[in-house]
């Protein structure tokens, strides 16, 4: 195959300090839904659309942000004490006692 022909492919590999400077951007957005385009404006440079796909994939997958039909919302709470209540957390239905008209069962 000659040169000409082969085709690259160039990934998008952010960096840490893309996505903490996404992170950071998303964090302080005063409203409560945002597009890609606002999240553009917002942020302090400017980041290849690709690159902030791919982060904006990963923050999804990590829970920090919500993607909606209205477009997204940053919803990452790094609170020691809201990651400990949801370990401690109950699961429905099984961990909910059974309730019958003589009184609650377990």
């Amino acid at each position: 195959m000659s040169r000409t022909m082969v085709k690259h492919n160039i990934s998008h590999s952010p960096t840490l300090k893309t996505i903490q400077m996404v992170e950071k951007t998303m964090e302080k957005m005063d409203r409560g839904y945002f597009s890609v385009a606002d999240l553009k404006k917002h942020l302090p440079k400017q980041v290849n659309h690709t690159t902030l796909i791919t982060i904006l994939e990963f923050l999804e997958k990590e829970n920090k942000i919500y993607v909606g039909i209205k477009g997204m919302s940053w919803i990452g709470n790094p609170s020691p004490k809201l990651v400990e209540a949801v370990k401690r957390g109950y699961r429905y239905p099984e961990d909910f006692p059974k309730i019958s008209e003589k009184g609650i069962l377990r």
